[in-house]
């Protein structure tokens, strides 16, 4: 019985350990990518001072009705486009010999 306790907190306290190890990892990564897009953005900002120009901000144009029309546009596209094709390839598809209907069992 001692030994069925002493094996279930080895291998409780080894499982705590490796998932604070991982979110240690987890932050550091972070921290190093946080830390890299402000040393481009440093160096972007000592090098257009250097040259005189205006330190423009990173920015992510996105206007939501662009995104709307995209998919608005893209669905019209398939629906009108398809549906007038596959009406004209059924007609087409009408005729054909090579199917014997058998019976269901």
């Amino acid at each position: 019985m001692v030994l069925n306790e002493v094996v279930t907190t080895v291998a409780r306290w080894s499982l705590r350990l490796l998932v604070v190890v991982m979110g240690a990892v987890l932050f550091l990564s972070l921290l190093v990518a946080a830390s890299v897009l402000a040393l481009a953005w440093g160096i972007r900002l000592l090098w257009a001072r250097l040259t005189g120009r205006p330190a423009m901000p990173w920015v992510m144009r996105m206007d939501p009705r662009h995104g709307f029309s995209t998919v608005y546009r893209s669905t019209a596209r398939w629906t009108s486009h398809t549906a007038s094709k596959a009406r004209s390839s059924v007609s087409r598809l009408g005729d054909v010999t090579d199917v014997e209907p058998r019976e269901i069992r």
